[in-house]
């Protein structure tokens, strides 16, 4: 009885709650935390969250939010941990001057985790997505150009592209990828105009030239641009910028905000809450291979800034009224 009763508690326990485990990957002893809120459904989506350089999963777990959006969601939440490097720091392998020869594929490493978990917990193979901060926000950007097929959609913030971490230096996905960036135009770490002459962590994109190049990417051709409520009074305006077509689902937004290089909450947003809405706005659904858009309220009206009824019009700013009370600001243009 004692030998049964050793052997159970040996045994890799897949209940809810946050629980740490050992990945085996290319002959090294991977690590990541897994978090399952009570009664997950299955087919449950499947959110990522890497922390950046120097970081680690608990602290990423911690800084955060996301356990309690998916306890409010009813998702699970994977917080990979990176490897060590030669100074001691964990990281992502994404292409930094300092860690040329470094020969860690983290790409691979996520993309076989993520296939491991959605089999043994059931979960999402269609609504898989992935988040991080910093070095975790590159390798969103890393993921999306080289390992798009197995994530839905990426959110990364406070990140920026390498192009010497790319095979042959080359951004080359094969399908659309939903993007959602966010930056601070004050962040001094990775500086919103990208520097090709860094000589710390090696050149990287400016965050203009990485939308528009999924932009692109995605063939887009609309362009909505709005600016949340300043509910503080910190004079910390975030802007976003959302990149859409009339046809797909396949958005790229961009929110800026005033703040540095951080999590992106200056008090008008709550930026897990926003990465979690992109999300389920990109998910596709479970019965069917075709692109879906949430269900809207109905509109009943669009009208100018002086209240006057309008067409839909281009390079205006307009309000769109719905049938709920809901008004929706916003200036649509043609890319």
């Amino acid at each position: 009885m004692k030998k049964i009763l050793l052997i159970l508690l040996c045994l890799p326990m897949f209940g809810f709650g946050q629980q740490t485990f050992n990945f085996m990957h290319n002959g090294l002893n991977r690590e990541y935390i897994y978090y399952a809120p009570a009664n997950l459904q299955v087919d449950a989506p499947l959110v990522f969250v890497a922390h950046g350089f120097t970081g680690s999963a608990q602290g990423i777990m911690n800084y955060c939010g996301m356990n309690t959006i998916a306890d409010q969601n009813g998702f699970a939440v994977c917080y990979p941990q990176g490897t060590i490097d030669s100074w001691g720091d964990n990281f992502w392998n994404v292409g930094y001057d300092f860690h040329a020869g470094v020969t860690v594929d983290d790409v691979d490493f996520i993309v076989s985790l993520a296939s491991y978990l959605q089999s043994t917990h059931q979960l999402s193979t269609t609504n898989t997505f992935f988040t991080g901060m910093s070095n975790g926000a590159e390798m969103c950007y890393l993921l999306a150009c080289e390992g798009p097929n197995i994530f839905r959609a990426f959110a990364p913030v406070a990140g920026t592209i390498f192009p010497n971490g790319l095979t042959n230096n080359i951004c080359s996905p094969g399908i659309p990828v939903p993007i959602f960036e966010t930056h601070g135009r004050n962040d001094n770490i990775t500086l919103i105009q990208g520097d090709p002459f860094d000589q710390f962590w090696g050149p990287y994109l400016s965050i203009d030239t990485i939308i528009d190049f999924w932009v692109d990417q995605n063939s887009l051709t609309n362009l909505i641009v709005d600016t949340f409520p300043n509910l503080n009074n910190n004079n910390k305006i975030t802007i976003s910028y959302k990149f859409s077509d009339p046809i797909t689902n396949n958005e790229v937004w961009l929110y800026t905000h005033k703040s540095g290089h951080n999590w992106g909450d200056d008090g008008d947003i709550v930026i897990e809450q926003e990465i979690w809405d992109f999300f389920n706005q990109m998910s596709l659904s479970t019965s069917t291979s075709i692109q879906e858009h949430p269900i809207k309220n109905k509109l009943i009206k669009v009208v100018d800034i002086l209240g006057r009824e309008t067409e839909k019009v281009r390079n205006t700013l307009l309000f769109y009224i719905y049938d709920d009370g809901t008004v929706d600001k916003q200036i649509i243009f043609n890319k």
